[in-house]
């Protein structure tokens, strides 16, 4: 049995409750009691030492209304902006952030990596329950670039204006692939005037689902005549076809298999699986990376034709890098997805490992399943992630939540999405959705821009290899190539759950941006 199409269960692997969209109750006249329709903004004051700096800033949490050509509202989008104090507009970056799903608000990027609190998780494990812990957060990049944080619609604060809520919004106006691309481009257009930010360095950050909106929301600027100068991705899955977890729901394709390995033996050789285990794990990967992508792919594309005796040598090597018995590589013919290997890897403990995550381990619900049934990770640091959140948007931000809840991942935005994408060759995706094309056709159309990829060694949802594979077969000039930087870090999905990653993250971040736009 194999995993449903990527994207789709992306959300699924976070243990957060599935909310629905809040129906306020009506007035008197039948209008809604609360009214979404018109903008908001609460600014406070803070500071944050980032950077080896002490940087005071305006904190702007609030929503920006976006409507039909009617004049009509449509959307209420939620953001939380922090721009340093005295600094000019002109000079200064402004970075705007994302996180997936699709159905995420942007919580986690917010409070895990880059704003100026952090939520405190433990490392590998579960985070003990309330009271959590907000701290100065050391790598925020208010050092280097204003931040923005935005809500997808349905997400968050973020709501699709229907007529129960006073606008013309319809959620099929929203939830897909072009759609939430136009949405954020409205969005962005609109704050660059209402803050004044026209002419400042622009960059976009998304993670995981965001760095397929990333490509998509880039074109759709440039088009709208709004070059920026730099897209860091975080986590990628620019083509779902493959890099769902190792599967390209393909027969006939088998790269996905190869380009996933690189991670499973990370994984396996941060829990001991790994016999004479290499002192360091990049020396490893190298090896693992070679072995892939030749005599390990070349297997696979024997396909039926593979004789009995290479069958066996290639899954001698498996065994070698992953922990995962020969015997087990041999009645999988050679093809274990990500969900298998969770599940496999730790068996005769009774324990799986996580899949945004796999240096996490939790107990298996069956014990006898083939597949991981949850992600130990999202169980463990999802809550400390929310709650504190909702204390510190209300209670420091003063956000004046019209009586909503914070919805962190909706499995109605997912459920209902649209993937279809139109290629901007002239074509459209009526399956797996894949955005390399877009992203070659905006760095074609700007020369400039930069590009930074970043994952982690142990995210076995989007794995790194794969999202290395992509971006070097790009379907663009090949010197354009050199616009592109790869950072990879000993971390999982959520680099930046592991408090050497996230500086490391912070680090390279901040040299991207300063070196991109001076």
């Amino acid at each position: 049995m194999k995993y449903a199409p990527f994207i789709a269960v992306t959300l699924m692997a976070f243990a957060v409750p599935a909310l629905a969209d809040d129906a306020p109750a009506k007035g008197d006249a039948g209008k809604p009691a609360l009214d979404l329709t018109k903008p908001t903004l609460s600014t406070t004051s803070g500071s944050v030492t980032a950077g080896g700096q002490s940087i005071a800033y305006k904190a702007n949490a609030g929503t920006l209304v976006l409507k039909n050509d009617n004049g009509e509202p449509t959307v209420s989008m939620f953001y939380v902006y922090y721009a340093k104090d005295g600094a000019s507009a002109s000079e200064r970056p402004v970075t705007f952030f994302f996180n997936g799903g699709p159905g995420s608000a942007t919580v986690w990027l917010h409070m895990g990596a880059f704003g100026p609190q952090r939520v405190r998780t433990s490392d590998d494990s579960h985070t003990p329950g309330a009271p959590y812990a907000l701290v100065n957060n050391n790598d925020s990049l208010l050092d280097v670039t204003d931040e923005v944080f935005i809500d997808a619609p349905g997400t968050g604060f973020s709501r699709v204006l229907d007529k129960d809520l006073g606008g013309k919004g319809d959620p099929k106006d929203f939830y897909g692939v072009d759609q939430d691309g136009k949405a954020f481009t409205g969005f962005i257009q609109q704050f660059l005037t209402k803050f004044g930010r026209w002419n400042s360095p622009k960059y976009i950050f998304g993670e995981s689902y965001g760095t397929i909106r990333g490509p998509v929301l880039t074109l759709d600027l440039q088009n709208a005549a709004v070059d920026i100068n730099g897209l860091i991705l975080l986590s990628a899955i620019p083509n779902t076809d493959i890099s769902a977890d190792g599967d390209s729901f393909n027969p006939a394709i088998d790269v996905p298999f190869a380009l996933v390995l690189p991670t499973m033996a990370a994984t396996a050789w941060y829990h001991d699986r790994v016999p004479n285990k290499p002192a360091k794990l990049e020396d490893f990967l190298a090896q693992v990376e070679k072995f892939a992508m030749g005599d390990y792919l070349t297997a696979l594309n024997a396909g039926s034709n593979l004789d009995a005796a290479t069958e066996k040598q290639i899954a001698d090597k498996l065994q070698s890098y992953t922990g995962i018995s020969s015997d087990y590589w041999m009645k999988a013919d050679l093809r274990v997805n990500g969900a298998q290997f969770e599940h496999e890897l730790m068996r005769e403990s009774g324990d799986l490992v996580g899949r945004l995550d796999s240096r996490f381990e939790g107990p298996a619900l069956d014990p006898l399943g083939e597949q991981a049934e949850y992600d130990p990770q999202s169980s463990a640091i999802s809550s400390a992630y929310v709650s504190l959140f909702n204390d510190y948007a209300r209670k420091t931000l003063k956000v004046d939540d019209q009586g909503l809840t914070y919805i962190p991942l909706s499995f109605d935005v997912n459920g209902k999405w649209d993937f279809k994408h139109q290629n901007p060759f002239g074509q459209a995706f009526p399956g797996a959705t894949n955005v390399l094309p877009d992203l070659a056709v905006a760095m074609g159309q700007n020369p400039t821009m930069k590009v930074m990829l970043n994952g982690g060694y142990y995210d076995l949802a989007t794995a790194f290899y794969a999202a290395q594979f992509e971006m070097e077969h790009l379907p663009m000039k090949a010197s354009l190539q050199k616009n592109i930087s790869y950072d990879w870090y000993p971390s999982g999905h959520m680099v930046y759950a592991n408090e050497a990653s996230a500086k490391m993250l912070h680090d390279n971040v901040a040299k991207f941006i300063e070196s991109s736009h001076k």
